[in-house]
């Protein structure tokens, strides 16, 4: 009995350290870092620095040869069209009263006047557009509420409609500056014919032709400000409407192609705190060749995008400065959601190392559209669970993982 007793505990005692060995040389578990598999929604962007612009700027140039006047605005003055002069311009010497200044001051008379002709021609032809694009969204959004058209049909309305509207302003603005410039060649012409005025001061000229100022808004920059002789044609400043911006984004071609008028902008990086609205008004058909900080030569596209908020929440916002635009190409509301660093390639195919049960499980799963930072789960993976954020070589399918703290 005793040496039985005996033997029972060496048993025990061997079994023991036999466990403590096997114990000991178990492998363990490896630490990890766990991300989750989530459903929500999900944008695809292009992501680009942009700058803003004046959507309509005006360069005034002298209309004939003369001495120019000390010019007093500065940039940031307001101006009236038709009312505040900008400038003005003395004759030099008699040349610019001679029949030769006149009969080509009457040709620019004749020329302003068949540029009028012309832009009212085309602001017709922008109005019937526009008048045909809104009565064809009425049209559709009718169809819509009775259910005989797709919302992508009255999105793709919409947007004509507003291109529409934009060219007939535009046209307008053309038309105004036609009208501007004949009344400037009109008032040239005035002036072509010597006149005197006995209280005019002794050393100035009694003959002096007023350059008004051809839109209303503010002075953006003067390019000749001292007394100068200058020919015409000659840019003494420009004008422009600060209120009235536009945004410039420049985008890799293979990123143009897959970005249509209409597209949503989110506009951050502006020096505000909230992001702003925009939306793509036109993608230039033509592109160009830009040095990038590296040295590569790429074939970038300007995007051009309309403000779509109130200028009352950007008052500060001005021409040329830079901003950050980030352009939708794709989103949806409701899709699993895997974040793009769980994610590698086996056999050609996408997959993840799933954590069950306190060990890695590798699983192939099949991607849709992704951010570069997100992924679309098409199938292969279900909301909440885990997978291991950047998998290194020592995780291999079904061996124990634990949770880096």
């Amino acid at each position: 009995m005793r040496v039985s007793l005996r033997r029972i505990i060496l048993v025990i005692v061997c079994l023991l350290v036999l466990a403590a060995l096997v114990v000991a040389f178990l492998p363990e578990p490896i630490p990890i870092d766990l991300l989750d598999v989530t459903r929500g929604p999900l944008s695809v962007t292009v992501d680009e620095e942009g700058v803003t612009r004046i959507r309509e700027r005006y360069v005034v140039s002298a209309p004939l040869a003369g001495r120019l006047r000390r010019i007093d605005l500065d940039p940031g003055d307001s101006v009236e069209a038709v009312t505040t002069a900008v400038a003005i311009i003395e004759p030099t010497d008699p040349q610019l009263l001679d029949a030769r200044a006149r009969a080509e001051a009457e040709a620019r008379v004749l020329a302003s006047e068949a540029a009028v002709s012309q832009s009212e021609a085309k602001l017709g032809e922008a109005r019937s557009s526009f008048d045909f694009a809104e009565n064809d969204l009425a049209k559709i959004r009718d169809a819509f509420e009775r259910g005989a058209s797709s919302p992508r049909e009255l999105d793709e309305k919409a947007v004509l409609r507003r291109n529409a509207m934009e060219s007939y302003r535009a046209a307008q603005f053309a038309a105004d500056i036609a009208r501007y410039e004949l009344e400037l060649a009109r008032s040239a012409l005035l002036h072509t014919t010597p006149r005197t005025d006995p209280d005019a001061p002794v050393g100035e000229s009694a003959v002096r032709f007023p350059i008004l100022a051809p839109i209303s808004g503010r002075v953006l920059r003067v390019f000749q400000e001292s007394v100068a002789v200058v020919a015409p044609g000659t840019p003494l400043l420009e004008i422009g409407d600060p209120a009235d911006l536009e945004l410039v984004i420049d985008v890799l071609s293979t990123d143009a192609v897959r970005i249509l008028p209409g597209a949503e902008v989110i506009i951050e990086h502006w020096g505000g705190d909230e992001p702003l609205a925009g939306r793509v008004r036109l993608v230039e058909p033509s592109a160009f060749t830009k040095i990038s900080a590296l040295g590569v030569e790429e074939q970038r596209v300007n995007v051009i995008a309309d403000f779509v908020t109130p200028i009352a929440e950007r008052p500060t916002l001005g021409d040329g400065y830079r901003v950050e635009g980030r352009i939708v190409t794709w989103d949806a509301e409701d899709v699993v959601r895997v974040p793009t660093a769980a994610l590698f390639r086996e056999d050609g195919a996408w997959a993840v190392y799933v954590v069950e049960a306190g060990r890695a499980t590798l699983r192939t799963i099949e991607v849709g559209k992704h951010n570069g930072l997100i992924a679309e789960v098409r199938e292969g993976l279900a909301a909440d669970e885990q997978v291991i954020a950047h998998p290194s070589d020592r995780v291999t399918d079904g061996i124990k993982v634990i949770e880096r703290e």
